[in-house]
């Protein structure tokens, strides 16, 4: 299945809370966006900017819903932000590498 990481990842998201929803929403953006692209033909610069593109607005409010999680949970601003950073970079690794692979 050509999302199955993207899916898995979405079923162990907690469900009900800001994290697990923006997560969810995030999540199905990016797959949306990598048969888009596959469907035109996008080249991986394509891809990268119309999924940054079109994402931004999820991308944003998964981000705020992690940091704050975190910090409710202690953390500090800088670490809740590195937090969110390394969540949403390993989201976009994934859905860059199936697009990468989908696009052979």
């Amino acid at each position: 299945m050509l999302f199955a990481s993207l899916m898995l990842m979405l079923a162990a998201a907690p469900q009900g809370d800001a994290v697990g929803a923006g997560r969810k929403a995030f999540s199905e953006c990016l797959s949306k966006e990598v048969g888009s692209a596959l469907d035109k033909k996008l080249s991986l610069a394509g891809f990268r900017s119309a999924v940054k593109s079109r994402c931004s607005a999820r991308e944003a409010a998964f981000r705020a819903a992690i940091v704050a999680d975190e910090k409710s949970a202690g953390m500090s601003e800088q670490d809740a932000q590195a937090e969110a950073d390394d969540q949403i970079a390993e989201y976009f690794d994934k859905v860059t590498e199936e697009f990468e692979d989908y696009s052979r």
